[in-house]
């Protein structure tokens, strides 16, 4: 598989053990470009999950069989099967191979190693801009207000991306990384895998060169303006200010020439979290925080989910980018992972960039910037001071000089809300990445503009957010369900939540905390059921065009006995909108 920045974007994959083939099926991902690589993941109890020997007698029997000499390259770190195919293939051909290894029983998925690429929009001029993104009230992050608290010290954040290119304002801010990417050829470092991650330039000398439609560029030094954004050195007199200057940035270059594998992202999701991968040593820094501001079109693959899930199991917060391809990002991955942050972006006037992913899978938006209008020539820049600038390299194939540029993409949207997670771990230790996901959300604010197509709960609020994780819990029992609930055209859904050791009545003054990702509300009627199926409507087909429900309602249910199931039902009465139920809550 293929992956792109956004700007930025690489994938890569690994086979996990599975006990259970229901919690992880067969994966359905199809070919879609030229093939070299498959990741094969072998249930627990086959042979192949950990002999290596009898992996490869597998790989070869069924290339065999498939007409191919396919052949175990190597163990990834979730534990699955890396196959060559011994050059790279059609897609019919791969497809040939995976049918093979589907109808082995033993086998739990197998998929195409496709490849990311970067897809930050092309950089403008080095006129300096100032950071609004940061503190302008129409449409920035509200960050400085949050620096009183914390500055996200003691995090260290992951920046899977291109890897690094010297930058005086990140070099205090940088621990040491790794360079995942498995090819010479694609890393331009004359070897493999190794202990630097340095950014060799990913730039594309023809067009074609990268496959059908790739044009010739210049490189991008994408993961030093993602770093940037999230941890430039602050109040050293120069250059810009990083959102978490006080974290820490490990580089994990992934993307070099023609994008990154899935194989390698995954590897590389794996030892970031803290995971073992074969053949590497184990990351010292562990990350609390991962960021990925890539991506390729495509539905989450089981190698990608895998990967995610062990990372935020270990702890750590894993935010995406969702695409920039004015689509809806549900077919794009790693956006479609679950266990993600998933982050659209917004521009200077609030509304959605016009280039950004949009959906009822998204979980935030964040500013990401436009160097154009949508109406303006692509290619061109006319509103260089209206995108995002951050650290960034004036070599337009190898390395030079030093520069600041701004850049738009939901490449640049991921890595404020990355910097935003690292706050917020820094100021409460304890948080888990499901409450650092729903802290963001739940303290988002709506867009100053508009978000057709669906922008999550709103604009990211730095401020808002870390004062709800420092601030004394609310009075009395809190109760949250923040599973996501897809909310379809003229359907009915519900979401529960199980509330216990409460005694007696609930209160007349009942909290309800509604967090509700759908656009056009007038189509919505909410409502609180009681355990005993007692009906409190807490809005009804009110708000018209207006996106999403981010709102505390005030419920008397005092007749009502507080330990039980407790549901939030939404009914959705009208076609061509749709979302989700991104969490709620009962504070008794």
């Amino acid at each position: 598989m293929s992956v792109t920045l956004l700007a930025g974007t690489a994938t890569a994959s690994v086979a996990v053990a599975v006990e259970n083939p229901a919690t992880a099926p067969a994966a359905t991902v199809a070919a879609t470009a030229p093939v070299e690589n498959l990741i094969v993941g072998y249930k627990s109890s086959a042979t192949e999950a950990s002999s290596n020997t009898a992996a490869a007698d597998d790989a070869a029997a069924k290339g065999k069989k498939a007409g191919k000499k396919a052949k175990f390259d190597r163990r990834l770190g979730t534990g699955a099967a890396l196959v060559n195919l011994g050059g790279t293939v059609a897609p019919a051909e791969a497809a040939d191979v995976m049918a093979q290894f589907r109808a082995d029983p033993d086998v739990a998925y197998v998929e195409p190693d496709t490849r990311a690429y970067a897809t930050a929009v092309t950089p403008n001029d080095t006129e300096y801009a100032k950071q609004w993104d940061l503190f302008e009230p129409t449409a920035g992050m509200n960050v400085p207000a949050a620096w009183d608290k914390t500055t996200g010290s003691g995090v260290t954040v992951a920046v899977i991306d291109t890897g690094y290119v010297a930058h005086s304002d990140l070099a205090a801010n940088t621990v040491a990384g790794y360079d995942f990417i498995s090819s010479a050829t694609y890393a331009r470092d004359g070897g493999g895998r190794d202990s630097n991650p340095a950014d060799e330039g990913d730039w594309n000398a023809t067009d074609g060169e990268c496959g059908l439609n790739s044009k010739a560029s210049n490189s991008s030094w994408h993961g030093t303006h993602v770093a940037g954004t999230i941890a430039a050195a602050t109040n050293n007199s120069k250059g810009v200010a990083g959102i978490a200057y006080g974290a820490k940035v490990q580089h994990v270059r992934v993307l070099g020439k023609c994008g990154g594998s899935t194989s390698d992202i995954v590897d590389a999701i794996t030892w970031a979290s803290g995971g073992s991968v074969a053949g590497v040593p184990a990351n010292a820094t562990p990350a609390k925080v991962i960021n990925m501001s890539l991506g390729g079109p495509g539905a989450c693959g089981t190698s990608y989910q895998n990967a995610i899930n062990a990372a935020v199991a270990r702890g750590t917060t894993v935010v995406v980018a969702a695409g920039n391809s004015n689509a809806d990002a549900a077919g794009f991955s790693p956006a479609s992972c679950n266990n993600v942050i998933n982050v659209a972006a917004s521009n200077r006037a609030g509304d959605r960039s016009y280039y950004s992913n949009y959906g009822a899978i998204i979980d935030i938006a964040a500013p990401g910037g436009e160097t154009r209008r949508a109406t303006d020539t692509p290619g061109t820049v006319t509103t260089p001071e209206n995108a995002i600038l951050s650290t960034l390299n004036a070599g337009t194939t190898t390395p030079g000089a030093e520069i600041y540029k701004p850049y738009q993409g939901t490449s640049m949207a991921a890595p404020h809300v990355a910097g935003l997670a690292a706050l917020l771990k820094s100021a409460n230790s304890a948080l888990t990445p499901a409450q650092i996901e729903a802290a963001i959300k739940n303290n988002a604010r709506p867009l100053a503009g508009t978000c057709t197509g669906g922008c999550g709960t709103g604009l990211a609020d730095a401020a808002a957010t870390v004062a709800a994780v420092t601030s004394t819990p609310p009075a009395g029992k809190y109760f949250e369900n923040t599973a996501d609930v897809t909310i379809g055209d003229n359907t009915t859904v519900e979401s529960p939540v199980t509330v216990s050791g409460v005694t007696g009545n609930a209160p007349a003054t009942l909290k309800v905390g509604v967090n509700i990702a759908h656009t056009y509300i007038g189509d919505l009627k909410v409502d609180l059921v009681a355990p005993d199926g007692s009906v409190y409507t807490v809005h009804n087909r009110s708000g018209s065009s207006t996106d999403n429900i981010n709102q505390v309602y005030t419920v008397n249910a005092s007749s009502e006995v507080a330990n039980g199931t407790w549901k939030l039902r939404v009914n959705d009465n009208a076609g061509g909108d749709t979302g989700k139920i991104d969490s709620w809550n009962l504070t008794f």
